[in-house]
């Protein structure tokens, strides 16, 4: 006798459902590790005195990811999403230590490495007391609103700072999306904006965390690009779990339908981790046997995700489950 239809896709669904989450906890191996090698290279480099190799690691890419997973961090506290928060913290805490070594190594200036470390102290206490509901409703707000200001002026900064010499050395853009952003925020709490401006104003913050994290990815290959005899500084082992963490948790953005959660781990996944490998690669300096296992794995898996997914939801095509992600079901 045949299982009824309707029956099999509950069972397929509950089923996904647990693995993709295991499969986001998971992603807290890879990217424990990820700066890992990162680090004990700069380590070795310090110790060397060899500081000059430091600047393969661009401390504004570092920034923009550093600043990106924090806000993230607040971003899967608010949808209760436990693994992502770890993972994100995970984060942190790592690039953290990649950006204390860029400044001891001085290769990011000091006066960001400060701004940097306090801004990462807060942000971290009050997450972990919003997790636990220790945190005034009010207090939550304000730093969701200090997130949202700052991650817009630094992410509009960044992103022209990081074509310097090819565009003038200048904090305009940062200085203009500061004030924009503070109006914006103020107007919200006067009550000001209509609700759909209010909406809009909170899609924005959780963008901006995204496209934080995503700049990393652009600045390193940016770089890469302007200085390929620096690309010894380094790591394939850090792009590559770079792929493999941000790859771990598609499955589960993919699965809940949270298209801001599968941007930026997809981006992760093929711009800062399987995009880096190609500079490696076309460098000489990862073999080519390493980066097409790497190549074929990584696609291999993207397609297992969305097939899973599509039986999981009762759908006919993968094809679907990308649909209805972009558009919603």
């Amino acid at each position: 006798m045949k299982e009824p239809v309707e029956l099999k896709r509950g069972k397929d669904f509950e089923q996904w459902d647990s693995t993709s989450a295991k499969f986001a906890a998971a992603a807290n191996l890879p990217f424990l590790l990820l700066q890992l090698p990162q680090i004990i290279l700069n380590t070795q480099n310090l110790l060397a005195g060899n500081n000059s190799a430091l600047l393969a690691v661009p401390w504004l890419g570092m920034l923009t990811g550093l600043l990106g997973n924090l806000s993230l961090v607040s971003y899967f506290i608010k949808k209760m999403e436990t693994e992502a928060v770890v993972v994100q913290t995970l984060g942190v805490l790592s690039t953290y230590v990649v950006i204390l070594q860029l400044a001891m190594g001085e290769a990011m200036p000091f006066p960001q490495f400060i701004a940097t470390s306090i801004v990462v102290a807060s942000g971290l206490v009050l997450n972990f007391m919003k997790y636990f509901n220790f945190l005034n409703p009010e207090i939550w707000h304000i730093w969701e609103d200090f997130i949202l200001v700052v991650g817009l002026s630094t992410l509009s900064q960044v992103m022209w700072s990081t074509f310097i010499p090819y565009v003038p050395n200048t904090v305009l853009p940062g200085a203009i999306v500061f004030v924009s952003a503070v109006i914006a925020v103020l107007m919200s709490r006067m009550g000001k904006l209509s609700e759909k401006g209010v909406k809009f104003l909170g899609s924005i913050s959780g963008w901006t965390a995204t496209l934080l994290f995503m700049w990393m990815g652009v600045a390193q290959m940016w770089t890469n690009l302007l200085n390929p005899d620096n690309i010894k500084g380094l790591s394939a082992v850090s792009m590559l779990l770079a792929m493999i963490g941000n790859g771990l948790m598609i499955p589960r953005a993919l699965f809940i339908r949270d298209f801001m959660w599968f941007v930026g781990s997809g981006w992760g996944s093929v711009f800062y981790g399987w995009g880096n490998l190609i500079c490696l690669f076309c460098l000489n300096s990862i073999s080519k046997e390493f980066f097409l296992a790497a190549t074929l794995s990584f696609a291999a898996w993207i397609g297992l995700s969305f097939w899973k997914d599509a039986q999981a939801h009762g759908l006919s095509s993968p094809l679907t489950s990308l649909k209805e992600l972009v558009f919603g079901p």
